[in-house]
């Protein structure tokens, strides 16, 4: 059974760091993506960034040069360092697993990141 459990959240203001944990635990298979999406007040959730099994990674688009996706396979664990950080950074962020071959998606229960002005 994957598990996902997100932590680092918090409030932080314009221009700060933060760095997001997801320790994971059950994923025996591969090829596997986990990443962090966000979902603000109001709007849908959307990706920010993942990485691959292999260490392939992606950004969106809003995130790329501020945000850092890493993936520490011997700890089971992936990090998003976030700096530079926007009032529209806002949002709750969430850690999936995605198990490619079955296309099924695993989530954590989401930590709030809050940057204030």
């Amino acid at each position: 059974q994957v598990q996902l459990v997100e932590s680092g959240g918090g409030l932080v203001q314009v221009g700060g760091s933060l760095r997001l944990t997801c320790a994971a635990s059950g994923i025996t298979f591969s090829p596997n993506v986990i990443g962090w999406y966000r979902q603000a007040s109001g709007k849908q959730r959307e990706l920010v960034a993942t990485v691959t099994n292999l260490g392939t990674t992606n950004y969106a688009d809003s995130v790329k040069g501020r945000f850092t996706i890493s993936r520490d396979s011997a700890k089971n664990t992936v990090y998003l360092q976030m700096n530079s950080l926007k009032v529209e950074d806002t949002a709750v962020y969430y850690c999936n697993c995605r198990r490619v071959r079955r296309d099924l998606d695993y989530w954590g229960q989401g930590t709030q990141v809050t940057v204030s002005s």
